[in-house]
């Protein structure tokens, strides 16, 4: 008799154990909890955030692994299990990862990825958003209709009779101004001034600078009186941002997907640019922003 109720106390804890570790990793009706994480940049914070409200707002508990670093430490992350996905960007999936040769069309680069990503570490690209976070040239709007400049290709004629306002490092990178001359043909720019990242377009704006270098989503660019310069002849490669989810999570859990495709539809340029502006000149709190967008666009409830 005491054996039997030995037996059953040691089923009893057994079964409480195993009840207590499933109600630990899952939300509300018994969904997983999902470890969102980010990089450690405005706008991939606010990305972040954005399908991490997703989550929460269809059910899920969420563990938000927010502003890891740069891109090696968020891929490790992921890689690990420490987070089950993360907002990534297609061109630095196939450089940067996969140590890839850059392409310029936007599919051939999202297919390149999502095959190599599934293949070396079974992670899956989920649907990707109409931002693409690349470089760009950046001038004024008076400087533009001065010079009839539009575009980078026009640079090669105009680059005399301009200053060119860099950033570290810039003039040397081979996706910087030594790739470019090779791309598009020397441009042999009237001075080359070197700024900080933080003051390029002040400095510009100010005519300290009559081109500078920018990247295509930057909150500044919501400014009427500065024109991003048409990559006519596609130098850049595209770097549309996706999230990027174990694969795991999503063969077991594919409504996790449908969430963040959800979100991911509503993003481009343009909206992305005046996201990041709210925060980065706006000084609103990225979190703040999140949750108005998915309320204004009716995915909160």
């Amino acid at each position: 008799m005491k054996k039997r109720l030995a037996v059953l106390a040691t089923l009893l804890i057994s079964i409480i154990l195993v009840v207590s570790a499933c109600s630990s990793n899952s939300g509300s009706g018994g969904k997983k909890v999902i470890k969102v994480g980010s990089k450690n940049f405005t706008e991939s914070l606010i990305l972040g955030e954005m399908y991490a409200l997703a989550l929460e707002n269809a059910g899920y508990k969420v563990d938000r692994k927010l502003n890891l670093g740069g891109t090696l430490v968020a891929h490790e992350a992921l890689k690990k299990g420490d987070i089950d996905f993360y907002p990534e960007y297609t061109g630095t999936g196939l450089i940067n990862v996969l140590e890839l040769p850059p392409q310029s069309d936007a599919k051939a680069v999202y297919d390149e990825v999502a095959k190599g990503y599934k293949e070396k570490f079974n992670l899956v690209w989920l649907e990707p958003t109409n931002a693409n976070d690349s470089q760009g040239l950046v001038t004024t709007k008076k400087v533009a209709e001065k010079y009839n400049l539009y575009k980078i290709s026009d640079l090669v004629k105009l680059a005399p009779e301009l200053n060119l306002g860099a950033v570290p490092e810039f003039e040397e990178r081979e996706d910087g101004l030594k790739g470019l001359n090779a791309f598009y043909g020397e441009m042999k720019f009237k001075s080359i001034k070197l700024f900080d990242y933080g003051i390029k377009y002040r400095v510009t704006l100010d005519g300290e600078a009559d081109v500078t270098v920018g990247f295509t989503t930057d909150g500044d660019l919501t400014n009427p009186d500065l024109v991003l310069l048409e990559d006519d002849k596609k130098f850049w490669p595209p770097y549309f941002v996706a999230p990027v989810i174990r694969g795991e999570l999503n063969e077991q859990d594919p409504e996790v997907a449908k969430v963040l495709n959800a979100v991911s539809a509503k993003l481009d340029n343009t909206t992305v640019q005046k996201l990041n502006a709210q925060v980065d000149i706006d000084k609103k709190e990225y979190a703040e922003v999140a949750k108005a967008f998915l309320q204004e666009q009716g995915l909160l409830k």
